[in-house]
């Protein structure tokens, strides 16, 4: 289903160098492929490739950026199932989602390349006073410069995406470095765009570890840094970045708020759905729930039970909704959570069983505050129940969190969506369904620890561009 070895991309061109990077099944631990491992000379070498590129990028005209992200788009069709079932193989993702994930994928490249032929500037009236009397302005966005980009193992497909599209639609050249248990998406997305008339040394994709990394981003040839991953490791990147601007996406612990006046069997469905989609491996995932107590028991019950049905096992059976977790190290570490919850006075109302990196669906309730599992990113198949009797305390609940991601917010007042829009601090606030949500054209990102700047494509390309004024006396 996988090929035997996969190269990385050096300069628009594939290298198999070596077989260094196993790249694991993860439903069943076996290796599934090799992959060709990149090390600081390499690295080196693809941002000087980078930065020589980057004239002829920007020379690319508006249409022939966009004729790249459409054969993308076109290529990305007709390998559908083959990107799909990578997905299950290296990131062990159901099916259905690695299929959701596909077009995703597609939509993200199909935005990018609508965004690349207006991307605008402005005229400014600058004959504000006498002095600035036959004064004209005029902006244009230009590319940023070479791009560095590090992306994550739990949407290894359309978070690389939100990256290289919105690159390639700004006119940027750019190293990637995948994540290194999740590779196999990124280097198929080279494959494909090695295909295209992108000038020679335009894009770089690296597999390579992590200490060995370093210039992706503290090298000054490279002009924006882009990072998806862990809060300890994003903010330790950034104080390391120096002067280039750097984007953080990071993690979160969800919170939904389920008010009295809620439909709740469509906040359970779709609940369900945002807690435990890809083994909660989502920094949207919803982690923390507010029940309002007028409903508190009739919502546990039916959750509980809806909870226990769902089935686990090989991520390729179209039957399964939970697959394995990225590794059996961070299912035993969010099991030992779990036990330390239940010490603490925590009761686990449905799963908490562990079989190797298989954590089954759990749903605790007296969860202290302070325990890990409520308070840190639990980023697995773990919701924690809580309930409340104020709407204020209930907000005030979902803020007491350092992170800021997104929130959730089931109510059909108006008045209580207008002062949830207001009081949440976090970076988008969905209401009538899950903080997990999003589409591809939607600013996405948080505040607090859960990351600076936004993505989604067109706010990618802002910070991905610079704005260059001319001023155009008239004598």
């Amino acid at each position: 289903m996988l090929k035997d070895s996969y190269p990385y991309y050096l300069a628009n061109e594939p290298v198999y160098a070596n077989e260094d990077l196993e790249v694991t099944n993860k439903f069943t631990q076996k290796t599934a492929t090799k992959v060709a491992k990149a090390g600081a000379d390499v690295i080196d070498q693809a941002i000087d490739a980078a930065e020589k590129a980057q004239p002829a990028m920007t020379k690319m005209t508006p249409f022939e950026r966009k004729a790249v992200l459409d054969h993308c788009v076109k290529r990305f069709e007709e390998r559908a199932d083959e990107l799909a079932k990578a997905l299950c193989i290296e990131a062990g993702k159901p099916i259905k989602d690695a299929k959701g994930e596909v077009t995703r994928l597609i939509d993200t490249f199909r935005i990018a390349s609508e965004e690349s032929v207006r991307i605008n500037g402005e005229v400014i009236n600058l004959e504000i006073s006498e002095r600035a009397r036959g004064y004209q302005g005029m902006t244009k966005k230009v590319p940023i410069g070479p791009c560095s980009f590090i992306s994550p193992f739990n949407f290894p497909l359309n978070l690389t995406a939100h990256k290289v599209a919105p690159a390639i639609a700004a006119g940027c050249t750019f190293v990637l470095k995948p994540a290194s248990k999740t590779p196999i998406g990124a280097l198929i997305i080279g494959e494909i765009l090695a295909e295209t008339d992108l000038p020679k040394g335009a894009f770089s994709i690296l597999p390579c570890s992590r200490d060995g990394a370093d210039l992706f981003t503290t090298d000054e040839r490279l002009k924006l840094l882009s990072f998806t991953g862990s809060p300890d490791v994003g903010w330790e990147l950034k104080a390391k970045a120096g002067k280039k601007p750097v984007v953080l996406e990071l993690g979160g612990n969800a919170a939904c708020i389920v008010d009295e006046d809620a439909d709740i069997d469509d906040a359970i469905d779709r609940i369900i759905v945002g807690a435990y989609y890809q083994s909660g491996q989502s920094c949207i995932s919803v982690q923390r729930l507010l029940i309002h107590d007028s409903i508190y028991d009739a919502f546990k019950e039916q959750y509980v039970k809806r909870v226990s049905e769902l089935v686990s096992g090989d991520p390729l059976d179209e039957d399964t909704f939970i697959g394995p977790m990225i590794a059996e190290s961070e299912a035993e570490r969010l099991e030992n959570w779990i036990n330390h919850a239940k010490e603490q006075g925590g009761t686990v109302l449905a799963g908490g069983g562990r079989d190797g990196a298989m954590l089954e669906a759990t749903v605790m309730e007296n969860v202290p505050k302070d325990c890990d599992v409520s308070q840190e990113e639990a980023f697995g198949p773990v919701s924690v129940l809580y309930k409340f009797s104020s709407y204020d305390e209930a907000l005030k609940e979902a803020n007491n969190s350092r992170y800021g991601l997104q929130a959730g917010v089931f109510t059909r007042d108006i008045y209580k969506i207008q002062q949830a829009w207001d009081e949440l601090e976090v970076g988008g606030v969905i209401i009538g369904d899950v903080p997990s949500w999003r589409v591809d054209n939607m600013p996405y990102g948080g505040i607090k620890d859960s990351g600076l700047g936004r993505e989604g494509v067109r706010y990618a390309i802002e910070d991905m561009t610079e704005t260059r004024l001319l001023v155009i006396r008239r004598p």
